[in-house]
């Protein structure tokens, strides 16, 4: 597979090499049940995309595979788990024991053992992890239990077939922050304080497990951006750096006193020039957050977008909007501007944008692959963690023709000889012989 390329601003179709080779995501993950010709078929209306090395790199491409990989479970025999575990929680260190012992043993393949596990380096000499107490339990645990760092993970992600994170959805976009190229699966449990993305509890792990692990996983390819640094060493634009975001690219005026001035490019035409405390580039994984709190609408992951959400604008006319996913962003400074910009991935790797500085952003080559809990979990995740369209219980109905039992199914309270309702009608509606409800009309009439 030939290198990633970086469309450069004053050509689309550029071919600044990235320093690294990258390999072809979907072929080195899923080549068995990608039919990368029918993926072909669906796009050769456009003669641009001529090879599977070409398409793969497109959103439209990325998406294609998306659909095909959500149709039905993948089948991947699991032979290494990697355990992502939320920093500064000890009791989850025990509970990482727990399912790292579990995987172990648990006979799998034909093999009276389970699968290799990866855990964090700094569980190695913990005291409640206990490597030392697994070892002793059963002796061949030694060379199945091993521990991933970050560099592990840029360099040899083909080394892990499905990652597991016990946490909340911070716990995951650090997972995305590891993996800055290919990503292996990702099922999420829930152990955190929200989790739009960890769907699956944690007190039935087994089961979650066992049925992915023998029956196969469904797959949801969420986009992520590539965002690209550039920095402007004397007139000459110099690659600074890049970084895989799965929520979202902030730009805002930091402790700056002025309203941030920003020039806004799309596929090298001047779209706008931003004027407000900020901007978010969100995709639709991070429309949940930081977008929502800004006045984004909610997005689903399957939709292919790029949201754009300004933080406060100076015009009320500037609202938030959604871009299409094959759109190359340009997000510069301006050198006649009077302040400096400052940008945020994800919440991590705060930099500053300096004058005549800008950043590239478009859709990744490289998606962030969840396992899905059902078909419908985004929306149990919403309604879960948002409380999305729910409301205390309605007043008790009345049908207006109530003999014994109320409209609920309910006994009514009667007394013989007596109504059947002490108070027989609302306030809204109060009535007598005079043929109006309008309190104002039948005041007249009485002469009031």
């Amino acid at each position: 597979m030939d290198s990633l390329t970086i469309n450069t601003p004053g050509s689309i179709d550029g071919s600044l090499k990235h320093p690294l080779q990258s390999p072809c995501f979907f072929h080195e993950r899923f080549d068995d049940v990608i039919n990368i010709d029918k993926v072909l078929e669906e796009v050769q209306a456009d003669a641009e995309y001529t090879s599977h090395h070409r398409l793969l790199r497109t959103a439209a491409g990325v998406r294609e595979v998306a659909r095909q990989l959500g149709r039905k479970p993948i089948k991947l025999q699991v032979k290494s788990v990697m355990i992502v575990t939320k920093a500064r929680d000890n009791t989850l260190v025990t509970l990482t024991r727990e399912v790292a012992h579990w995987l172990m043993k648990t006979p799998r393949y034909g093999s009276d053992l389970g699968v290799n596990v990866y855990v964090d380096e700094k569980l190695q000499k913990s005291k409640r992890f206990d490597a030392e107490g697994l070892i002793k339990s059963e002796p061949r645990f030694a060379s199945m239990l091993k521990y991933w760092t970050p560099d592990l993970c840029w360099t040899s992600p083909e080394k892990f077939d499905l990652v597991l994170t016990l946490g909340g959805d911070g716990t995951v976009l650090f997972t995305s922050w590891l993996f800055q190229r290919v990503v292996p699966p990702i099922l999420s449990f829930s152990l955190g304080s929200l989790g739009f993305m960890t769907n699956f509890p944690f007190d039935m792990y087994k089961e979650h497990l066992d049925k992915v692990l023998i029956e196969g996983m469904r797959i949801n390819m969420r986009m992520r951006f590539t965002c690209t640094v550039y920095r402007d060493s004397k007139g000459q634009m110099e690659e600074a750096e890049q970084f895989e975001v799965l929520n979202e690219l902030v730009i805002d005026r930091g402790p700056s006193p002025y309203v941030s001035n920003l020039e806004l490019y799309g596929d090298d035409e001047l779209l706008t020039v931003i004027q407000a405390d900020g901007c978010i580039f969100s995709t639709p994984t991070g429309s949940t957050a930081y977008s929502l709190s800004a006045g984004g609408s909610l997005v689903h992951p399957d939709i292919p977008a790029i949201l754009l959400t300004p933080i406060c604008p100076h015009t009320l006319s500037f609202r938030p909007m959604l871009l299409t996913d094959s759109m190359h962003l340009r997000i510069s400074v301006p050198r006649s501007s009077r302040a400096t910009a400052y940008c945020a991935f994800d919440g991590k790797g705060r930099i500053e944008l300096k004058q005549g500085d800008y950043v590239i952003l478009q859709a990744s080559q490289y998606p962030f692959p969840t396992v899905l809990s059902s078909g419908t979990e985004w929306f149990e995740s919403i309604a879960r963690t948002l409380r999305w369209n729910s409301r205390g219980a309605q007043q008790k109905a009345w049908s207006g023709s109530i003999s014994g039992d109320s409209a609920l199914g309910e006994e009514v309270d009667t007394i013989e000889g007596e109504p059947e309702w002490d108070i027989d009608t609302d306030s809204a509606v109060y009535s007598d012989n005079s043929g109006s409800n309008s309190p104002l009309k039948r005041a007249m009439l009485l002469g009031v």
